[in-house]
């Protein structure tokens, strides 16, 4: 704990991804209304988002995955390991933090592990309805374990004991959206839809969606309104697509008010990564999932399962993402708008707009008992 009265550092380490730092973010935003001092672990992925880290710090520890299994890139990640444990540990016995919370991806191993070796209480947070790599390295060591979804722990009944369910925080930016109702959708008014692929988009759907909207009725690809999220290199075709089919299109990059997006669309399709699928359940709005399908632990079609589970979501497997089978499922759904707002329901049924609260709750728990 911090001396003299001074009010707690938390530090947070989490890699530098969309679907780690967007937890990791609204966390940080309810320990502050709390009081807490908050600072941030990170590697130089996360200048992508730019400043808006509510931190009062953020510091860049180099990290490296294990890419490869040959001995010189094997040798490359343990010296770039190696030196971030170093700098990791050096850093700790400077900030003196009441506690490390650590949000996955190989940018949290680092911090972590030194703060278990300076016997700093330690919590990881779980984004995935699988344990990721990281988190499954470091959970043995951890003071305590937060969840989203249930079940993540259920064969490893030594780890489930120190493990809280929290669900998956989601930003303001998402608390705000999910008060907005679920648009009503008439058979003759317009379709809005929102089509991303994570934080840099995906090469997919660029390549399938504008050729299923394309093979659309043209009674009902007139009434489209489409936001897509493409790669940089894709701008132009997909742009240039849908100008050609007529079909009203807003294409960018990036669209930094996802969450308003989310919540003004009768149909998203996306990937399903943890924080694509805690955005849709909390805001609550129907989807289209088509999980990455070369993860190594088939991350996002255990999330995506966990939606269409619920009836918010149709999963489809890659393989089964064409434009023929992507046209009938927008067709079938736009012909029936009760199936739409039903989804939408189920959607909000499986989300968690307190996910940050609770888990700040459990990050003050660990620092008392320490």
């Amino acid at each position: 704990m911090q001396g003299g009265g001074a009010a707690p550092l938390v530090l947070l380490a989490a890699g530098g991804t969309g679907g780690h730092l967007f937890p990791a973010e609204a966390l940080a935003e309810a320990l502050a209304r709390r009081g807490l001092t908050v600072e941030l672990a990170t590697d130089a992925r996360a200048e992508r988002y730019g400043k808006r880290f509510p931190a009062r710090r953020t510091h860049v520890i180099a990290s490296e995955t294990v890419r490869g299994r040959n001995v010189v890139a094997l040798a490359r990640t343990g010296a770039i390991m190696s030196l971030a444990l170093l700098r990791a540990y050096i850093l700790l016995g400077r900030m003196k933090p009441a506690v490390v919370v650590g949000f996955g991806g190989y940018p949290t191993l680092a911090p972590v592990l030194a703060a278990t070796w300076r016997h700093i209480p330690t919590v990881i947070h779980e984004q995935n309805a699988v344990m990721g790599r990281a988190n499954r390295l470091l959970a043995p060591r951890v003071s305590a374990i937060a969840t989203s979804f249930p079940g993540v722990l259920d064969t490893a009944p030594r780890l489930a004991a120190k493990a809280t369910p929290t669900g998956n925080p989601v930003r303001p930016a998402v608390i705000a959206a999910a008060a907005m109702p679920f648009p009503a959708l008439a058979r003759d008014c317009l379709v809005r839809l929102l089509v991303f692929g994570g934080s840099q988009g995906a090469r997919i759907m660029s390549e399938i969606v504008p050729a299923a909207l394309g093979r659309l009725d043209p009674a009902l690809r007139i009434r489209l309104l489409v936001a897509q999220q493409a790669r940089g290199e894709d701008l132009a075709e997909v742009r240039e697509t849908y100008g050609r089919l007529n079909i009203s299109a807003e294409v960018a990059a990036f669209f930094p008010d996802l969450p308003a997006r989310i919540a003004a669309a009768h149909l998203v399709v996306a990937r399903s990564g943890a924080s694509t699928v805690a955005e849709l359940a909390a805001i609550g709005r129907p989807a289209i999932l088509v999980p990455l399908p070369h993860a190594l632990d088939q991350d996002q079609q255990a999330n995506a399962a966990v939606l269409e589970r619920a009836g918010g979501a149709i999963r489809l497997r890659q393989d089964d993402f064409t434009p023929e089978r992507l046209a009938a499922e927008i067709t079938a759904l736009a012909a029936e708008p009760h199936r739409l707002s039903a989804m939408a329901a189920a959607a909000k049924s499986a989300g968690a707009i307190d996910a940050a609260e609770r888990l700040a709750d459990l990050v003050l728990h660990t620092i008392a008992r320490a």
